[in-house]
């Protein structure tokens, strides 16, 4: 789960970690009132998106008066932000943050995040802050540095000081990093955090070290341990087909791709996904509907995935264990009458009663394409779905 800017640096200052000062509007009138209560000469004006790369298509802009203010404002609410991390519809903007603004002296990056790969908490920093993360790791390497946590020891002082060092920061600033650091572990590790991201983070022209910028991302399977962080939670930020699935127990992710796939067990689904690119097609979800579906998920995943106009075939694999294969049939044939599809759809059943389910499929007169394996079923949905058939 993702949070707007805002709610993240009421986080930090709770953790004490140092943010501008700042105010969130939602309308124009909140907007002005804002500089009235955050003096300064002036103001930055950041778009609430649940997304990066905003200042790069006009959705943080410096004010220099009052007038700008209300002018970017008013340019910001109601709309929606398109950047290189929300697709070509973007996301709507309902609020803006109203900080003052710093004299930059640098700006730094640092991140605290879970890494599978080394089964600890590290923290990622580079001194070229400002930048996207994954561009300086393409371009410049050797600017980024990370540092393991040992889960029995936890943060300890002199990894601060590594990277104070890392950083070039001197005097009192070796302190003020050492407690931004213990604030972001401490966050990450008492709220169930996944990823906490400053980029900047800046040090001010009388050496103030600030976060300037503010992301965390939560882990979905924590959240409810924390009801506080649920209520940051924003559903007119995260994709809507996505809020519906979990309203019946579906794991639905979107994708780009034109054949809609419908697996039970993730596992499976992951190996379908690969198994269609393989054929030349491309996937347009990610969907589990789980070991022990009903006909009514089935239902409601054909809706899920044909509420997306890109899709243009339908992939059902499905493997029964729990629920036989004869019975997930009947599912399918109810759910393609009830939900009336016009799209070529592919399924092939594997498991106990596979052979029954597959002659009641073929037997539907729905036009429904039984596949007898999945690299036959694959071949088939990529052809129906390029015309090709």
């Amino acid at each position: 789960m993702n949070i707007h800017e805002y709610q993240a640096k009421h986080l930090f200052q709770t953790f004490g970690i140092p943010v501008p000062q700042g105010k969130k509007a939602t309308t124009v009138s909140e907007a002005i009132q804002a500089t009235q209560e955050v003096l300064a000469d002036a103001w930055v004006v950041k778009a609430q998106v649940h997304a990066g790369g905003r200042g790069k298509v006009g959705g943080v802009k410096v004010a220099k008066n009052t007038d700008e203010v209300k002018q970017f404002t008013t340019e910001m609410l109601g709309n929606r932000l398109v950047t290189k991390q929300t697709g070509s519809e973007g996301l709507p903007i309902e609020s803006v943050l109203i900080e003052k603004t710093y004299p930059i002296k640098r700006e730094f990056y640092l991140s605290i995040l879970v890494d599978r790969a080394s089964e600890r908490v590290m923290f990622v920093s580079s001194i070229a802050g400002g930048m996207d993360i994954e561009t300086v790791a393409d371009e410049t390497p050797e600017k980024i540095v990370t540092l393991l946590i040992d889960p029995a020891a936890g943060l300890q002082s002199y990894q601060c000081r590594q990277v104070a060092f890392d950083l070039s920061l001197q005097g009192s600033q070796v302190r003020d990093i050492e407690k931004i650091m213990q604030g972001m572990y401490q966050l990450l590790l008492e709220k169930d955090a996944s990823q906490i991201e400053i980029n900047p983070l800046v040090e001010t022209d009388d050496g103030e070290i600030l976060a300037l910028d503010a992301k965390i991302n939560f882990d979905d399977n924590a959240t409810a341990l924390h009801p506080d962080i649920l209520e940051y939670r924003d559903e007119g930020q995260e994709d809507e087909k996505e809020n519906k699935a979990l309203q019946f127990d579906l794991n639905y992710i979107t994708l780009d791709g034109s054949i809609g796939c419908m697996v039970n067990g993730a596992g499976l689904a992951m190996a379908t996904m690969d198994l269609v690119k393989l054929k030349g097609g491309s996937p347009a979800n990610f969907l589990d509907v789980g070991g022990g579906t009903t006909s009514e998920k089935v239902c409601e995943a054909f809706k899920l995935i044909l509420s997306d106009n890109n899709v243009k075939a339908v992939l059902v694999n499905i493997f029964g264990g729990i629920v036989h294969c004869d019975v997930i049939a009947n599912g399918i044939l109810t759910a393609v009458k009830e939900v009336h599809v016009t799209i070529p759809v592919v399924v092939r059943l594997e498991g106990t009663n596979a052979e029954q389910g597959r002659n009641l499929l073929k037997n539907s007169n729905l036009g429904l394409v039984a596949a007898d394996n999945l690299a036959s079923a694959a071949e088939q949905v990529v052809a129906l779905a390029k015309g090709t058939a």
